[in-house]
């Protein structure tokens, strides 16, 4: 099968599509300004990789809101503990 060259606004217009056409078994090499940048091949499952597919689907609970907490919260300090010392 010959590889699809694709442009980068074409692909973020597309992108699910061009997932499900990569998961396929298509390769595509995605281009800027003609000039090849990177080759969306399937994944191989090497080393017991396992992919596990979703219970159910995102639009299930895209739309799900979450209550705010009431505890007062310091973003800058919550950010900085989950970086840690990098």
């Amino acid at each position: 099968m010959a590889m699809t060259s694709m442009k980068i606004a074409t692909l973020k217009n597309s992108l699910s599509a061009t997932l499900r056409r990569v998961a396929g078994g298509e390769e595509i090499v995605v281009t800027d300004r003609d000039r090849p940048i990177v080759v969306m091949r399937p994944a191989e499952d090497e080393d017991g990789v396992t992919v596990i597919p979703a219970r159910r689907p995102f639009a299930s609970v895209r739309d799900k809101r979450v209550p705010p907490t009431r505890r007062p919260a310091d973003s800058l300090r919550a950010l900085l503990a989950e970086r840690g010392t990098r």
